[in-house]
């Protein structure tokens, strides 16, 4: 049993969530940093997409009253077992009535907490994901509060190593260059609009969320013409009315309105997802078969030699 004595910021339980429902109005949602829970997963000898705890900007205190396995795979925390530092990307061993303390994010926004065996909470809809917009999955449809108890499921086989490697984790700080290709409303921009999309900085705004990211900074000319609401991906990038793009996140709608100039690529979601509030953030554009590269590239390194180290 692991005892909450205090949430953090926005603590929630995360899988790889519910893709493949959205013609029933279900966001995907799941982790933000999809890549990072797979990761950190791996490595304890779970299955990729068993359920962990995703922290934001400032975690939670947790007390185990039995010893675990455990390891923070995302942004870097200040995080301490029983006042001792832990270091991101590398197994734990938490002894019994240990405290662990996952402080604030010296940079990025977000790490996952993957503990051998995974967090048991009931699945809703395929998956134990909280969707934090809606309020449900998860422990009861919402963020940790002190005083919450989690439990801890069963492994699916031995765990792969101690470390993962830095190359496969891939975490450098926060990329502030994020790859896209074009929108389908792409050519209803004027072409000034799209070249200031390239040229341009955006800022991170307070008001971003596992939604979607919000920008600020010089407004873009908007297209005047209306859309008819259609589907729409995370990574995609709308442009309201105002002209300040709106990326979006995990927990998107299933649909939208908004015209989108383009869509940041798979392999950058994670990166998408590690964005702070004040961070500045630009776009390049890549073509199709230079997303699926990076993508596949990605996927590779996953199970490829020296991943995991001992």
């Amino acid at each position: 049993m692991i005892h909450v004595l205090s949430p953090g910021l926005l603590t929630t339980v995360q899988d790889l969530g519910r893709p493949g429902l959205g013609a029933l109005g279900v966001p995907p949602g799941g982790a933000a940093d999809a890549h990072a829970l797979r990761l950190g997963n791996l490595l304890l000898g779970n299955d990729e997409g068993a359920a962990a705890l995703e922290v934001t900007l400032a975690g939670p205190e947790l007390r185990f009253e039995e010893g675990a396995l455990a390891v923070l795979a995302g942004a870097p925390f200040r995080a301490t077992l029983d006042g001792e530092p832990v270091a991101p990307w590398r197994a734990f061993r938490i002894p019994a009535g240990a405290r662990l303390r996952v402080g604030r994010a010296a940079s990025g926004a977000r790490t996952v907490l993957c503990l051998r065996g995974g967090i048991d909470v009931p699945p809703v809809l395929g998956s134990r994901s909280t969707d934090v917009a809606t309020g449900f999955g998860g422990l009861a449809g919402r963020a940790l509060k002190a005083g919450d108890l989690l439990r801890t499921g069963r492994a699916a086989r031995a765990p792969r190593g101690s470390r993962i490697a830095a190359a496969a984790a891939g975490w450098t700080g926060p990329r502030r260059l994020l790859r896209v290709t074009p929108g389908p409303q792409e050519a209803w921009f004027a072409p000034e609009a799209v070249a200031s999309f390239f040229a341009r900085p955006f800022r991170v705004s307070a008001s971003s969320s596992r939604t979607g990211v919000r920008l600020e900074g010089e407004p873009l000319a908007a297209p005047s013409r209306s859309l008819v609401t259609e589907g729409v991906a995370a990574g995609a990038v709308q442009v309201p009315a105002g002209g300040l793009p709106i990326v979006l996140l995990v927990e998107h709608p299933s649909t939208g309105g908004y015209p989108k100039i383009a869509n940041v690529i798979t392999a950058d979601l994670s990166a998408l997802a590690q964005l702070r509030p004040g961070d500045e953030v630009r776009f390049a554009r890549v073509a199709l078969a230079e997303a699926r590269r990076l993508l596949l590239g990605r996927e590779a390194r996953l199970e490829a030699p020296g991943v995991f180290l001992p």
